[in-house]
């Protein structure tokens, strides 16, 4: 399947979502991933598939673990507990009710109990 033919919710939109949550244009991200803004833009289009390189430099900018990125571009398989963590997340983010404040803030309290588990 070609890239431009994936579905959505693939790894360009979930970067979408988290550079919209950290309140980033795409100009910002692309300094701090230290990418350029047109390929950062064919990557959350889904045209280019990034290199690991250039998730970790994603990564750490919007500072989601590297692992997350690496299994939605497909390099790693995702862990099995990682599907219900991603369905609350998903949730959390998609909620319209919630400002992008709350969505940041819900998210953090969601990871801090996740992790010490």
């Amino acid at each position: 399947m070609a890239e431009k033919d994936k579905p959505k919710g693939g790894l360009g939109e979930f970067i979408r979502s988290q550079r919209a949550m950290a309140n980033l244009s795409m100009r910002e991200l692309a300094k701090l991933a230290k990418v350029s803004n047109p390929y950062l833009s064919q990557i959350e289009r889904g045209i280019y598939k990034p290199s690991a390189k250039v998730l970790k430099s994603l990564a750490e900018a919007l500072e989601v673990s590297a692992e997350t990125l690496f299994a939605r571009g497909g390099l790693l398989e995702e862990d099995p507990d990682a599907d219900i963590a991603h369905s609350v997340e998903d949730a959390i983010k998609a909620d319209p009710r919630l400002t992008p404040d709350q969505k940041r803030s819900l998210l953090q309290v969601y990871r801090s109990f996740v992790e010490g588990a």
